[in-house]
Parts: C-alpha cells; structure tokens; sequence
C-alpha cells in the first residue's frame, strides 16, 4: 500500500514538474525575443565565430577608429613579420584574425582598395 502510494506521488510529481519545466522553457524563448536580447547576443556569438570584436582587433593592432586601411596594413606587416622572426605563431595568428576583421570592417565602407 505504501509502495503504491509512493509510486504516484513520483508518478504525479514527475508529471507536474515537466509541465513545469516546459512553461519555463517557453517563457525564457519568448521574453528575450521581446527586448532584443536574444538578436544582440546572437551578433555577439556570430562575432566571436566568426573571429575578433573590432575593438580587440584594433587594439592587437594599434590602431584607431580613424586610421586609414593602408596604416593598418603596414601594422599588420609590421607584427606579423616580427612574430615570425620570434617564432610566436599563436601572436601571428591573433595578428592575422586582427587584420580580417579590420578588413571585413573597411570593404563595408569602401576603403579598401588593394587586400
């Protein structure tokens, strides 16, 4: 009798606590989609796939929001050469990601010209 009752009590409460589950599942799909949120955090994840943030890009760099595409390619010669003299791939990488995101970023405004 009491291994019966204790069955359902599981039983029933296995039951309440997946509808619960779902509500809350629902809920947090929608409330994001309400403020924006969930689009600007997908920007953030596609960014990141994708490579640098351009702030981190400008500041492996050196450069700033002003500078012409042509002083961020002497940059990029500039420390890529350099680490490969040194023999730091893993700084020649960053360096190169560096450079792709810049380059994305300035084929949007029409400035490069030579890549």
């Amino acid at each position: 009798m009491a291994f019966r009752l204790l069955a359902n009590l599981i039983v029933m409460g296995s039951g309440i606590m997946a509808r619960a589950v779902m509500q809350a599942y629902r809920q947090a799909l929608t409330n994001p989609n309400k403020s924006g949120v969930a689009q600007e955090t997908m920007q953030n994840v596609v960014n990141r796939v994708k490579g640098l943030a351009e702030p981190e890009a400008r500041q492996i760099l050196g450069v700033t929001e002003k500078s012409s595409w042509e002083e961020v390619l002497h940059k990029y010669d500039t420390l890529f050469e350099r680490n490969a003299k040194t023999g730091s791939f893993y700084l020649q990488s960053k360096v190169q990601k560096a450079k792709e995101c810049l380059q994305a970023l300035y084929e949007t405004k029409g400035q490069v010209t030579v890549g």
